[in-house]
Order: structure tokens, then sequence, then C-alpha cells
């Protein structure tokens, strides 16, 4: 297993090999999912239980709010199995599970949950209706105050229907992001996706400031998300790996818009983006293209892995484009690649769980 660098130096990876992690998961829910045939990140009608579930598996490789694992329609089941497999080979130092707006709590003991107030948002198409200057406040104070428990800090996210708002959040703050986002299935609802990112933006007005663009049109976990990263430029032992794709690509393009408002510099040496290889060779969106439109350098990485060992059918799907990232999967992978983590012995792993 390793890595393609997709911009900046491959040292910044490199320096963390062999050192140890801790793994956040950024959970909420975004009734945007509720939109029909938007998002296959997990069981039609009940994809806002999509962060829980995963939440669950990741913690202790069992979902306890629903009978079986969640899984897309056509059988491609959670990123969940690959973020748990790799913890299972190759331990991450704690992991912690932050509640951005869950419909409902994970069933976990001891695993801490981080709860920061903040509800469930509304679809976009009917204004999402966040008080995003609040959101962003707590992702900035939450890293500003975070006590590191390892060398640095993997963070994922769970967000059904998220490249949705992800890429109606770019819109609305005036990048040029039209085909550049990914999407959970091969074959992206296009149709559907675009009419409701039509219908965010015909919300917005031109005299809206980011943060009213914000809480119209994006969602808690990518405003959270930008005040983390900000957050933690102001501290030198915090380093950061955003791991997820055109989502955490979105938080990164939020941080510099604020940042740009602001009149400020982001001074990023000590943040990276991580992400998998289903999402860097995906002909139908451009991760590299997200992050070329940063006003400030990035160090971003893809994993090689996939499931070329692997004989399991709905494993193959990944490979196949029908499941791409998630739940920290491609950071995982990283982690796992700079940890000597062999490719046979994590594709048996996730299989295991498949049974």
């Amino acid at each position: 297993m390793n890595f393609n660098t997709i911009l900046g130096s491959v040292d910044f990876l490199e320096h963390l090999r062999g050192k140890t992690a801790s793994f956040l998961l950024n959970t909420s829910v975004t009734k945007t999912c509720e939109i029909p045939n938007i998002s296959q990140a997990g069981i039609p009608g009940k994809l806002y239980l999509t962060p829980t579930l995963d939440s669950e598996f990741l913690c202790v490789k069992q979902v306890r709010s629903l009978e079986n694992i969640a899984q897309t329609p056509k059988g491609v089941p959670t990123p969940a199995l690959i973020t748990r497999a790799v913890h299972e080979l190759k331990p991450f130092s704690n992991i912690e599970v932050l509640n951005l707006g869950l419909e409902e709590l994970p069933k976990i003991e001891y695993f801490k949950v981080h709860d920061f107030a903040i509800s469930a948002s509304d679809a976009i198409n009917k204004n999402a209706n966040i008080n995003a200057m609040e959101v962003f406040q707590k992702g900035v104070q939450f890293a500003q105050e975070l006590e590191l428990q390892s060398d640095y800090v993997i963070l994922g996210e769970s967000v059904p229907s998220g490249t949705t708002t992800a890429h109606s959040t770019a819109k609305a703050l005036g990048y040029n992001v039209d085909k550049l986002f990914s999407s959970s299935f091969k074959n992206s609802p296009d149709d559907i996706k675009t009419k409701t990112i039509n219908e965010a933006m015909a919300l917005i007005n031109e005299e809206d400031d980011v943060f009213a663009r914000l809480s119209k049109v994006s969602d808690n976990m990518l405003i959270f998300t930008a005040g983390f990263v900000l957050g933690s430029t102001g501290r030198d032992d915090l380093k950061v790996v955003l791991a997820g794709g055109t989502q955490m690509a979105s938080a990164l393009l939020i941080a510099n818009s604020i940042i740009e408002v602001m009149g400020g510099e982001i001074d990023s040496k000590n943040i990276a983006l991580c992400t998998t290889k289903w999402i860097y060779e995906d002909e139908n969106s451009d991760i590299k293209a997200l992050l070329e439109q940063l006003s400030f350098s990035i160090n971003a990485y893809a994993s090689d892995f996939d499931f070329s060992l692997s004989s399991h059918p709905a494993l193959k799907l990944y490979d196949e484009g029908e499941a791409k990232e998630g739940v920290g999967c491609g950071g995982a992978l990283c982690y796992a690649s700079i940890n000597g983590v062999d490719k046979q012995v994590l594709t048996n792993k996730i299989e295991s769980f498949l049974g």
C-alpha cells in the first residue's frame, strides 16, 4: 500500500510515518438527505441514521440502532468497514465522535461523544436555517481547546447528501465548482442535485455576507470543520489530517472565504487532506481543481488502496465507482500506508466483516 501526492509535498505525510493518531468523526444530518434519490449513502428513508450507524460500527464493530450494517440499495457497504479494519490492524490512539446535529445518538459507551448543542439542519433548497457564525465559532473553540492524546488528529465525516451541500456551499461562496464534486453514486443523479442546488442558489441575495450564505445553503459539518481548521492554525502542536474528499475540500473553501473577508492569511503548514483512490481517479469530479482554488497552499494525498485483491461482489462495487469516500476512510487508508499495513491483510480484514 502506498499513496499519491495530489498537491504539495510528500514531506508532510512522510513526517507522520510511525506516529500516533487520534480519530475524530464529525457527524451530522442535513434534511437535504430526505430529498428522494439524492444520495445513496445509506438505507432509503433512513439516511438520517447513517452517521449514527457509522459511529457505532467504527467504535464497536457492530450497529445497534438498526439490525444490519448500512448499505446502499445496490449493496455497497458503508466505508466505516474500511476505517474500522484499519483501526483493528493499527489502532488509533483514541476514537471520538462529534455530534454536530444528529437525529439519533449512537448507542456506545466509554467512547467520548462531544455534544455542541447543534440541531440537524434543514434542507438547503428550503433554507438550511443554520446559525453559521455560532457553529463556526464552536469549531474554532474546539480546535483551540482540544487536548491532544496523540501526535496528530485525523478528522473524518459522515453526512448523507453531504456532497450536495458541499457543492451548494462552494457555489454560493463564488467558486467555480460545477462538475467538480463527487457523488456516492457511480452515475450521479445530476438532475436531482442540480435542481436542488439551483433552488438553494435562489435563496441567496447579492448582499448576503459569507455567514448569511452558509446559514442558508450549507451544513453543520462543513462550517464546523472550517472553524476547526482556522482554530488549529493558531497552535504549533496540532497537526490535522482532513480525512475526506470533495466535502473536506469545500470546508477548506469556506475557511478560505472567511479568512479573505477578515483580511488575514492561513498558515496551512500543519494541515493536510487525505482521500481515496476512488475520489482521486473519479472521472466525474476533480478534487485537485477544487483545492487549487484556495488562496493558501495545501498538502493533499490519495491512498492507492482498492479492492483488486478482493473477490467479494459488494466490495468490488467500490472499484466500479459506486462508493468513493466517507467515515474518514481516505485518511485511515493513508494512515495505514505510512504504518506498514499490508493490502492483502487489510482486504481480508474488511471482508471478514461481511461474513
